[in-house]
């Protein structure tokens, strides 16, 4: 009776666990309309980073954002971020679009922004000059 019972606690717990694995997630990754690849931003600018809202989930429309900027040197994926300097933080992702002040860094043509609401979704390679 004991087994009985353990493989029918087992068994239930495995189909519980299937289910749940099974279940389907929504992930909301907005792709960035700007920066554009090419473009120039000027240390001290205010410059606007903008994505595309058109398919926001119902679930996410209460969902808040994050940009970072960082770089992607030729043949690496490393997007080198700059966590401790946050380009903007806790705006309503369904705005489509937030206002940022470009930061003094060394000049390079391949930054980029990477826009963070539930996943994380990576502009084009863009300069920053002096």
């Amino acid at each position: 009776m004991f087994a009985n019972k353990f493989t029918a606690i087992v068994t239930a717990l495995v189909a519980a666990a299937t289910a749940v694995s099974a279940a389907p997630g929504i992930v909301f990754s907005p792709p960035i309309t700007s920066p554009k690849a090419g473009d120039v931003w000027t240390a001290g600018t205010t410059q606007i980073v903008t994505w595309d809202t058109t398919n926001i989930p119902p679930a996410n429309a209460n969902q808040t954002g994050l940009i970072l900027l960082g770089y992607i040197e030729d043949g690496s994926e490393d997007e080198h971020l700059d966590t401790k300097h946050p380009l903007a933080t806790n705006f309503p992702i369904t705005a489509g679009s937030i206002s940022v002040d470009v930061p003094s860094v060394t000049p390079r043509d391949d930054y980029v922004v990477v826009l963070f609401g539930d996943s994380g979704n990576t502009s084009p390679k863009f300069t920053i000059t002096n």
